[in-house]
């Protein structure tokens, strides 16, 4: 019985020093690793990370072994880097090549997602890539150039347009000066081309008169000079300037809706967006129609005026882009209509820029109606006008003019 007590507890101190031998080793280990320095090329310089935090371009540090130790929000955000790597193949071998003869590197790259179709053009970045410190560290900077790179675009698209507008019309003027001059005995020759020239003239006029319009509304600096505008004031001036288009093709102009109704605004440029409205609605009707131009209060804070017509309608696939400068349906009709392609992209700027929008509906066949939408002035600056009784209801302006359709 004593040697079995004996032997347990001798077993029992071996196990005991078993143990503390155990934990000898794990606390000198630990110790070990503590007192080791850390691997140069493993941790950012001191204020590296303070003043990559405040920088606007994207901003990625790699280690010797192409670990990103640190990237900023934007650089994940843009599909740069995942996890702890950058996944940018041309990054990875800029970063490289700097790392190996120290000299800095600058490119524009498309970085495109990596979940796309092919037709996808992606981002664009000015890239510059630099050594950090001794230790193999890489710092990237991305700056995204995207949204300069789609503003050139459509400065070089604006420019080639304009230039094809504006030699149509100054190309048939020298044309018919010549013709003429070569018709000088000519007297009804003669005639008959001066009136092709004041034609002309008037279509120059306009584009001008367009362009000079869509500069001072498409920027982003606010209008000078707003004020309280009557919308009846507006309709009745864009209806009176489209009057005589619209008595050559027997065309009735009907207004409706509630009268009082008011705005703060430009009221030059908003007659001429109802006007390029109502315009466009008289050129693409049919003769012996009708245009209802009809106005409500959408609700207490808004006004509506809207522009029905009878005429060819606008496909549905068309229905994005007729707000584009330039853009047309129909070119061949609107060129025999007279008309710039300036209108639409105007009327969206200027409602834009009154704190509104415009919308629009059409059927092939069944006419469209534009719906211009603005902030209505309320009477003492807090309570909304109360307008007087109707003129003639808007529904019902639109209802005689849908009826009246052949």
């Amino acid at each position: 019985m004593e040697v079995e007590i004996v032997a347990a507890l001798t077993g029992l101190a071996g196990l005991a020093i078993g143990l503390t031998a155990g934990l000898a080793v794990r606390v000198s280990e630990r110790a070990q690793r503590a007192e080791r320095p850390t691997a140069p090329g493993s941790v950012l310089p001191p204020g590296v990370a303070s003043v990559l935090s405040v920088l606007r371009s994207s901003a990625v540090v790699l280690d010797r072994e192409d670990r990103v130790l640190r990237a900023s929000s934007a650089a994940r955000a843009f599909g740069l880097v995942s996890g702890d790597r950058l996944v940018v193949d041309e990054l990875l071998v800029m970063a490289r090549l700097v790392r190996r003869d120290g000299e800095i590197r600058e490119t524009e790259i498309q970085v495109r997602p990596s979940r796309s179709r092919a037709r996808v053009e992606g981002r664009w970045f000015a890239v510059r890539v630099a050594p950090l410190g001794t230790h193999g560290l890489v710092l990237v900077l991305a700056e995204d150039l995207t949204e300069m790179r789609r503003v050139e675009a459509i400065r070089r698209d604006f420019v080639a347009n304009v230039s094809h507008e504006l030699k149509t019309p100054v190309g048939a003027l020298a044309l018919l000066a010549e013709t003429v001059a070569g018709a000088a005995d000519d007297p009804d020759a003669v005639r008959r081309f001066t009136g092709r020239m004041q034609h002309e003239s008037v279509r120059l006029t306009n584009l001008v008169q367009d362009l000079m319009t869509l500069s001072r509304v498409q920027g982003d600096e606010p209008l000078d000079a707003l004020r309280r505008v009557a919308v009846d004031d507006i309709i009745a001036e864009a209806v009176d300037r489209c009057q005589i288009k619209a008595e050559a093709k027997d065309i009735e102009l009907v207004c409706g809706g509630l009268s009082g109704l008011r705005v703060r605004g430009d009221e030059e440029l908003l007659t001429t967006a109802l006007r390029n409205l109502i315009d466009n609605a008289v050129a693409y009707s049919p003769e012996h129609t009708k245009v209802a131009i009809g106005t409500r209060q959408a609700d207490p804070d808004h006004v509506e005026v809207t522009v029905t017509d009878q005429g060819i309608g606008i496909p549905e696939v068309e229905l994005e882009r007729i707000f584009e400068r330039f853009y047309r349906v129909d070119p061949a009709r609107s060129r025999q209509t007279g008309g710039t392609g300036l209108g639409l992209a105007i009327v969206k700027h200027v409602t834009t820029k009154h704190g509104g929008e415009v919308v629009v509906w059409s059927k092939e066949g069944s006419g469209s109606t534009f719906t211009l939408r603005l902030p209505l002035l309320r009477g003492d600056g807090h309570s909304t006008q109360p307008p007087t009784a109707p003129r003639t209801s808007a529904g019902s302006a639109m209802d005689n003019a849908r009826e009246a359709t052949p």
